[in-house]
């Protein structure tokens, strides 16, 4: 699905009073997971266990 379809999908799923501003973040929402989905698929990822390692070691510190 390109990009232009998929804002057009989800805009169509939307109520017709809907505000700009609820479309706009809806379009950075859609962009935000692809950045993560090509992020992925590059393997610029950090694997779980290591997310809960960082994780505990914020909160003790």
């Amino acid at each position: 699905m390109s990009n232009k379809e998929a804002v057009l999908e989800a805009m169509r799923k939307m109520p017709e009073d809907v505000s700009l501003e609820e479309i706009s973040e809806e379009i950075a929402i859609l962009a935000a997971i692809q950045r993560g989905e090509e992020a992925a698929a590059a393997g610029r990822v950090v694997p779980h266990e290591e997310v809960k390692q960082r994780l505990a070691s914020w909160i003790t510190k």
